[in-house]
């Protein structure tokens, strides 16, 4: 769906049927992945709710080459109203995914009258500490593999952003259990490096916004933040601490969850944004 003309943006979209009023929009992380390591179990809410699940600009099927300065967290959240307004929904739930959940707090900050309720999975409202993982020495263990990937000279585009979510999955995935499946996910993923370079340049804007939880407070939109409670890149303890200061928000934390906590606990996971959507019906999703 063309979401831009200056630049030409079309993000590609795995929708499903669904009540109008009961739109769930799911923004993903990576950035540079695509929206496919979320559709389990969120699939599930298909026809309860009316899923909208696009690959970001950059990632994916959607549209590539573009200049840098053109991969911006401002595009992104201006590329999610036009496809709202493409796709005639006027107020939709938003479900963001780890970076994609500071997105989804810049959509709602940005358009408040589009986003009826926020979900903020895997992410954080509050600045992540620089010592909030100091005293954890299982993460570094954890975290070792995909940090050499990231220094491997030899490595680049979107063969380097493969290898690093295979190398990480340890890290991202708490339940060794669960590994196996998670790596047979990221096999379907289409990565791409787009975001890379200007990260890598200096040049990307920090999705992060100022003051957020204060920001967000004021706009009194009921938000659940979901997190595993050994999550290796967002502290867990920061999603509670933001629901404290947020009225309108509760945090849920599950146990024995990494980064990747729909897959650790997939039914927990679920059940909470069920439950905080209220969803009804079924159906499957179409691309």
């Amino acid at each position: 769906m063309r979401v831009a003309t200056d630049p030409d943006v079309a993000l590609f979209v795995a929708r499903t049927e669904g009540p109008a009023d009961r739109a769930l929009l799911v923004v993903h992380g990576g950035p540079d992945w695509d929206h496919s390591y979320l559709r389990d179990p969120l699939a599930e809410l298909a026809g309860r709710s009316r899923l909208i699940m696009p690959d970001l600009r950059g990632c994916g099927r959607s549209s590539s080459g573009l200049d840098d300065g053109q991969y911006t967290p401002d595009a992104v959240v201006a590329d999610l109203v036009a496809l709202l307004d493409a796709l005639g929904v006027a107020r939709a739930d938003v479900l963001g995914f780890s970076y994609g959940g500071l997105i989804a707090q810049r959509l709602a900050l940005a358009a408040p009258d589009r986003v009826r309720r926020l979900i903020i999975a895997s992410s954080s409202v509050l600045p992540v500490p620089a010592d909030a993982f100091s005293r954890w020495p299982e993460r570094e263990e954890r975290m070792a593999a995909e940090a050499a990937v990231w220094s491997d000279p030899e490595l680049s585009g979107p063969e380097l952003t493969r290898a690093a979510a295979v190398a990480g999955a340890p890290a991202n995935v708490w339940r060794p259990e669960a590994l196996p499946g998670y790596l047979r996910r990221l096999e379907a993923v289409r990565f791409s490096a787009e975001w890379l370079r200007p990260w890598r340049a200096g040049t990307l804007p920090s999705p992060r916004c100022e003051d957020a939880a204060k920001r967000l407070a004021a706009l009194d939109i009921p938000v659940l933040l979901v997190q595993g409670r050994q999550d290796m890149v967002f502290p867990a303890a920061l999603a509670e601490r933001a629901a404290a200061l947020i009225p309108s928000a509760r945090a849920v934390v599950l146990d024995e969850a990494g980064h990747m906590a729909h897959v650790d606990q997939p039914e927990g996971w679920l059940a909470a944004i069920e439950d905080f959507t209220a969803d009804r019906g079924g159906s499957s999703f179409t691309a």
